[in-house]
């Protein structure tokens, strides 16, 4: 199987466009983490920590503290792509963040976004 490129690209390379996308909407830095701790379990220093060391995408999930069990709940289309229908299982977890952050950039209520629990 070929790897998609964003497997390898480091998280920390995309991370500040989710920031840049959040922040454009009148959003901060800190709800995008509060997104990502609330989906992959990383606190404000364990992300720092995969900021500065180059994590790629593959081993930021699978390295992931602990993944939201609620996380199959995320439904809806992201990059013309219904989240819940793609198979390939680390895409899916991109797609999720991709999702999240983008409700966020909409003008959700944080509490909204991660209302999956």
């Amino acid at each position: 199987m070929k790897k998609h490129r964003i497997y390898t690209m480091s998280f920390g390379a995309v991370y500040p466009h989710y920031v840049t996308k959040a922040e454009k909407k009148g959003r901060t830095k800190e709800d995008v983490d509060r997104i990502i701790e609330w989906l992959t379990g990383y606190d404000t220093a364990a992300l720092e920590r995969v900021l500065d060391d180059g994590t790629d995408f593959e081993t930021f999930f699978a390295e992931a503290p602990k993944m939201n069990p609620a996380r199959d709940q995320i439904k809806g289309v992201i990059c013309g792509v219904r989240v819940e229908e793609i198979e390939e299982p680390l895409m899916r977890e991109v797609r999720y963040l991709d999702k999240l952050v983008d409700e966020l950039a909409r003008g959700k209520a944080l509490e909204k976004v991660i209302r999956y629990t």
